[in-house]
């Protein structure tokens, strides 16, 4: 029998290589084969829906009918109950929408649209069906409309890249409720309104937060300074106002702060900075006082930008600070020292 199965592997294989198609048959190596197919009819169906809605792609070549699902490219099944649980659509020429039949796959936990510039339309509202979810990733695509509050009735979702598209309007404060979630990635968009409250709140995992690069105002709500956040991405958005909150705590496993290119004002001298702190940008606010000497303490910091704010004072000795060059302080009104000019009046 094993020989028969190996026969009809090896015919099939030659078939789809030379372009020929199979006629029906009861011949024993092709009953052999279609008992091999451990794909879900259902979830087969769906896919093909899936293929068909994106008018037969060159990236979904594989998905050939007459063959077991589970071994498409693009996808992966489960080894015990055979259903699909990943659906990563990457790259490649795909065009249109995201079609509803993904909600159509009860045991996906993965979910992925990610490079396809010909991506387009809303957030699939059909996604909100899949309870199984522990990851989506819709990135680097052209979808367009809100963050849908629907994501937050995903009980599993521990990841969630919105990431690189075309969204607008405000931030959902029901993500929050995601109690599993350890990465929100909603940066590169064109989001409005302010930072929500709640995303100092979280209850279970706090998140890695990168909310960068969209068009963000308002003030960063101090509650975000009572979690432990091992990055928070605040960068090139419109926000005001004090940050000191997120410098009071030495005790902290935040790696990466990064709150460059706002309209930020406070005073950096009271600072305490997380003694496990490897990337600090601050850069291109309205940021006064003097640097800390705490800073020299940070055995992990590789990574300072304190340029372009209105800081004085001499910037401390020792530690890793000798590893950063005039960029890191320049264009501040009167910083001094090593790497800077020994003149603390100069502006």
């Amino acid at each position: 029998m094993r020989d028969v199965i190996f026969v009809a592997c090896i015919l099939r294989v030659h078939k789809e290589l030379v372009g020929e198609s199979e006629t029906p048959s009861h011949d024993p190596a092709t009953w052999a084969m279609s008992i091999a197919d451990r794909c879900n009819p259902n979830d087969k169906k769906v896919l093909l829906q899936i293929k068909k809605s994106f008018n037969d792609p060159y990236l979904l070549a594989s998905w050939n009918p007459k063959t077991d699902c589970c071994g498409w490219y693009q996808l992966e099944c489960d080894e015990i109950t055979n259903r699909v649980t990943a659906l990563t659509i990457f790259g490649g020429e795909i065009s249109g929408q995201i079609p509803p039949y993904v909600g159509d796959l009860p045991h996906l936990k993965t979910l992925i649209f990610r490079k396809l510039s010909n991506l387009t339309g809303h957030i699939q509202p059909a996604i909100a069906k899949l309870k199984n979810l522990t990851m989506i990733r819709l990135s680097w695509t052209n979808l367009s409309g809100p963050v849908p509050d629907f994501l937050s009735t995903l009980p599993n979702l521990d990841y969630l890249d919105l990431s690189f598209n075309d969204l607008t309007g405000s931030i959902p404060p029901s993500l929050a409720k995601l109690t599993k979630l350890n990465a929100l990635h909603l940066d590169r968009n064109r989001l409005t309104g302010s930072i929500p409250e709640a995303y100092g709140q979280f209850k279970g995992s706090v998140p890695d937060l990168y909310l960068s690069h969209n068009r963000l105002t308002g003030k960063i709500p101090k509650s975000l300074g009572d979690l432990d956040f091992s990055v928070i991405e605040l960068q090139r958005n419109m926000l005001v106002g004090d940050a000191s909150f997120l410098f009071r705590n030495s005790s902290r496993s935040t790696f990466r702060i990064d709150i460059s290119r706002n309209l930020l004002e406070f005073d950096l001298s009271g600072a305490i900075f997380p003694e496990n702190l490897g990337a600090l940008d601050i850069s291109h606010n309205r940021i006064y006082g003097n640097i800390p000497s705490q800073i020299t303490s940070l055995g992990n910091l590789q990574g300072l930008n304190a340029s372009y704010n209105r800081l004085c004072g001499k910037i401390p000795q020792g530690g890793r600070m000798g590893r950063f060059d005039y960029s890191s302080f320049f264009h501040n009104r009167c910083l001094c020292g090593t790497p800077l000019p020994n003149n603390c009046t100069s502006g």
